[in-house]
């Protein structure tokens, strides 16, 4: 799309007041696949549809962990998020070597929303066309981030990023008073059965196309941590045959075009 030479670089604003190089990076994001985020009292999780670019390569990898508290979702250009989940790592561990402790979740995530923001002031340089969920636990509890490509973060309570999101988003909006009291299993389900929700009516969740990151206590009331761990392939099939149950049981949901 041409915007009458307002859109060249990503430091011109428009008379509008807009910069179109970081809406163009906002698209990127709806480019991607869907990715989930969901927070209870004691757990974050994160679920992610993955895509296969042709029959004959393999599913990209949409979750990460960042560090043993942390874990993040994405969707966008893969390249770009590789980019800030190494500069994550790097800050974590530099966190860890220094004052032998974890990084506070909100203390990261402004990281990097300045490195983000930093690419629409200097010419010559882009946004970041990757847009992020970023789930943990730190000694304040556990916290969803999300990230935009401009820069801007905020903390959710739920969210959901990627193409068809918003069905995900109304099923999060409708059932938000249950997720903080959910526990581990039940939180997976409720970010799976929101995922479902963006398919297209030929698709279903497999094996293959699902993966669930998940952090939070190893037990009720403990205080130590289970590590962020990324599940897939035959570690999710337990959950996605009890979201089938669900529906056989109780007829199907919202229908998707």
């Amino acid at each position: 799309m041409f915007r009458n030479n307002y859109d060249n670089d990503s430091v011109t604003f428009s008379p509008q007041g807009r910069i179109f190089q970081v809406e163009y990076a906002a698209e990127a994001v709806k480019q991607g696949s869907v990715v989930v985020g969901i927070v209870s009292k004691t757990h974050a999780v994160l679920v992610a549809i993955k895509r296969n670019a042709e029959e004959l390569s393999s599913y990209q990898k949409k979750l990460f962990a960042v560090d043993e508290h942390v874990g993040l979702a994405i969707a966008g250009l893969t390249s770009d998020a590789r980019v800030l989940s190494n500069f994550m790592k790097q800050q974590c561990l530099s966190q860890r070597l220094t004052y032998d402790r974890a990084m506070p979740l909100d203390t990261l995530v402004s990281l990097i929303s300045d490195k983000a923001q930093l690419n629409t002031q200097h010419y010559g340089k882009r946004p970041y066309g990757v847009g992020l969920l970023v789930a943990g636990v730190d000694d304040s509890g556990p916290h969803l981030f999300e990230f935009q490509p401009s820069g801007l973060t905020q903390e959710m309570l739920a969210c959901a990023i990627g193409a068809r999101s918003q069905m995900a988003r109304t099923y999060l909006e409708k059932n938000l008073d249950k997720f903080p009291d959910c526990g581990r299993d039940e939180l997976i389900r409720h970010g799976l059965r929101a995922l479902k929700e963006t398919l297209v009516q030929d698709r279903e969740l497999t094996l293959e196309n699902t993966s669930v990151g998940v952090v939070g206590p190893k037990a009720p009331g403990a205080r130590a941590l289970e590590a962020f761990k990324v599940h897939d392939g035959a570690e999710v099939k337990d959950w996605i045959n009890s979201i089938a149950d669900d529906t056989e049981a109780g007829g199907d949901g919202m229908q998707v075009d």
